[in-house]
């Protein structure tokens, strides 16, 4: 059976490998390896040109992690704690989103992901976390995952993917969804109350989870999207 083809979006960041030093279109290996395991082709976009163009050609998309979206984007000043804002990925991906929605192609946005559908459909953010829930646990130290459970809602995407019972899953987040934009359910929260998944019920599949599921044991999610695609 042929592949279903899956576009991944793709920071823009200084990187070392090699003997180089250089600006890089680059994505964590996990996505790839994550796609490929659920049985889709992965195909990277970068944050260049006009990728919304692409999104007639993709049988499916997920919106990768990354740096924080733009305040300016949902009309609030930034907190000393947000950080690594790219404008042009902001623009690229709220263009990719708004044609991928329009053509109802089925969706995974991961962490950043979730975060650009929410801002993308009207909502706005917690600029930073510890803030609101009173600690680190989403995103423990530079570099390191938390582990917290969450709570999938019964009969959502993430529930008939996941089961209806808590999970433990990969966090890495310091912000998350504040007000929930309107068309959107929320289908799983964390005990502190933190929306960990959201979906778009007047699509075909259009799923966001605030957490790291490349970066989990299972391809649940990503088997979803393939399996719908």
């Amino acid at each position: 059976m042929e592949r279903p083809v899956i576009g991944i979006t793709s920071y823009v960041e200084p990187a070392r490998y090699t003997v180089w030093e250089l600006p890089v279109a680059l994505l964590p290996y996990m996505y790839v390896e994550q796609v490929v395991r659920a049985g889709g082709q992965p195909v990277i976009l970068p944050p260049a040109g006009s990728p919304a163009r692409l999104v007639a050609r993709l049988d499916g998309l997920i919106l990768a992690g990354g740096g924080d979206v733009s305040p300016e984007r949902y009309g609030q000043e930034p907190h000393d704690q947000t950080g690594y804002i790219r404008k042009f990925r902001d623009t690229a991906e709220f263009a990719v989103i708004e044609a991928a929605l329009e053509a109802d192609l089925p969706y995974l946005g991961i962490c950043r992901g979730m975060q650009v559908l929410n801002v993308a459909l009207g909502g706005t953010l917690h600029q930073h976390l510890p803030d609101v829930v009173g600690h680190t646990g989403h995103s423990p130290a530079p570099g390191e995952f938390g582990h917290l459970p969450v709570r999938p809602v019964a009969g959502t995407l993430v529930g008939k993917a996941l089961g209806a019972e808590p999970v433990a899953v990969p966090h890495y987040h310091h912000q998350a969804i504040d007000r929930l934009a309107p068309g959107l359910t929320v289908s799983a929260v964390a005990d502190d109350g933190t929306i960990e998944a959201v979906e778009l019920d007047s699509q075909t599949f259009a799923m966001a989870v605030q957490w790291h599921p490349e970066a989990a044991k299972d391809c649940a999610l990503f088997e979803a999207l393939v399996a719908t695609c």
